[in-house]
């Protein structure tokens, strides 16, 4: 249970930073005077880089820790509850003191999509790695 726990942490990790990212582009800016262009430049590599490294990490660490089990299919709901710990605690410790950092309307529709779709990336990576033959994790079922 603490490695499903585990892991259902990382997954909130994992579509927290680039949505704080996203969300915190005007605050971004006016703390380091950045183009608006090179921050959503560096948003979008860190992004592109985050869903390429990150899918190829979660199908490694699931597949490895993981006993091929449909109770994997738990952290499908389980990164919900740290994913909304974690920007709770981002908004008591870093709160909107002005105005102008309020993201843009869109950013929200954005956002929502990525939440929906979200359970779905993350029911891919298990089913993907029930099929990993990992010595660990095979138990034997001739007995």
């Amino acid at each position: 249970m603490l490695k499903i726990n585990t892991i259902a942490v990382l997954y909130a990790l994992y579509v927290f930073i680039p949505t704080e990212l996203m969300v915190n582009v005007y605050r971004i800016h006016r703390l380091t005077g950045w183009d608006f262009r090179t921050i959503n430049s560096l948003t979008n590599i860190v992004l592109l880089a985050g869903i390429i490294l990150g899918s190829i990490f979660f199908y490694m660490i699931t597949a490895r820790w993981l006993v091929p089990s449909k109770w994997n299919f738990i952290t499908m709901l389980l990164w919900l509850p740290y994913f909304l710990l974690f920007v709770f605690i981002f908004a008591v410790l870093f709160p909107m003191t002005n105005g102008g950092d309020d993201p843009n309307p869109a950013t929200g529709l954005i956002l929502l999509g990525m939440l929906v779709l979200y359970p779905f990336y993350i029911f891919l990576i298990n089913w993907m790695s029930m099929f990993t033959k990992n010595p660990e994790n095979v138990t034997d079922q001739s007995k």
